[in-house]
């Protein structure tokens, strides 16, 4: 049986990759962290020394990593997927990153004779676990799509087929933009109604039967929260600044964005909340009470 290649086995990627060995696909696997590749080791997949090692061994890739920076020394660095790649490789690109780090990967594979699409990832932890995940692609082509589409699918339910390459990255950021404006108003309107005399399970259930409903207060409540695990608010102070780039890229006015952006990013430089779950925004707010 041929080989898969899967980088990046961290709280999202380590779910993915096991839904792959469930659906009987044979891994080889490369992480930063030895004590995770140890793990799959014993659970039967090949590991790799490099991502170059994957790119030797496989023709299909799937990549989960954090940063930009990231997926350019994973695919373009010393030891990267490009120094070894194969003709006719397909690399899947689960990562959030900027859609020009992303057109840029992906041209860079094509002059090496392979191909590199987006497919960022929606649903979290749990749909990781369960392959429930949204996966929004920009595979270029309906070939191209079909062929990475009998991978993600033993991973998600949703697999959406976005057009050109880049259309899955920029689909993400913007959803992400709208998870983050959402939370932070969901945070102020709780913040405000308790501070007003509201039970915050009342005002809650108004909100969810009325039109401020919407994911953030009806599925992802930030009151009372736990806050541990989950969405990091780092994470979302990235995913914010990319949703910046692209408005400063395209001149596409973002003010409510900047504004969770700029939030986003105390929370992210501050040790009490900076490993907490995003909702802690509203722990954060409330501490602003005078």
């Amino acid at each position: 049986m041929s080989l898969t290649g899967f980088i990046g086995l961290g709280n999202m990627g380590g779910h993915m990759a096991r839904n792959l060995l469930k659906n009987g696909k044979k891994l080889i696997v490369y992480d930063v962290n030895k004590q995770v590749v140890d793990q799959f080791k014993s659970e039967g997949c090949e590991v790799a020394t490099h991502p170059a090692d994957i790119a030797a061994a496989s023709k299909e890739i799937v990549t989960v990593l954090p940063s930009s920076p990231h997926v350019k020394a994973v695919y373009q660095g010393e030891n990267g997927i490009f120094k070894t790649i194969q003709p006719g490789t397909l690399c899947m690109d689960s990562s959030t990153i900027d859609q020009v780090v992303t057109l840029e990967v992906a041209q860079a594979a094509a002059l090496l004779k392979a191909e590199y699409i987006d497919a960022p990832i929606s649903g979290g932890v749990t749909g990781a676990q369960q392959a429930t995940l949204t996966f929004m692609v920009g595979a270029g082509n309906d070939e191209t799509f079909a062929r990475a589409n009998a991978v993600l699918s033993l991973m998600g339910k949703n697999i959406v087929n976005l057009g050109a390459v880049g259309n899955g990255t920029a689909a993400k950021i913007c959803n992400n933009m709208l998870l983050g404006i959402q939370m932070v108003a969901v945070a102020e309107t709780m913040n405000l109604g308790m501070s007003m005399g509201l039970d915050a399970k009342a005002l809650a259930g108004i909100i969810n039967t009325s039109s401020g409903r919407c994911w953030s207060s009806d599925t992802y409540n930030p009151v009372p929260g736990g806050y541990a695990g989950g969405f990091g608010t780092t994470l979302m102070a990235k995913d914010l600044s990319l949703a910046q780039n692209a408005s400063t890229n395209t001149q596409a006015p973002t003010p409510m964005g900047s504004l969770a952006h700029q939030i986003y990013r105390i929370l992210a430089r501050d040790p009490a909340y900076q490993a907490k779950d995003f909702g802690v925004v509203y722990q954060f707010l409330k501490k602003q009470n005078v």
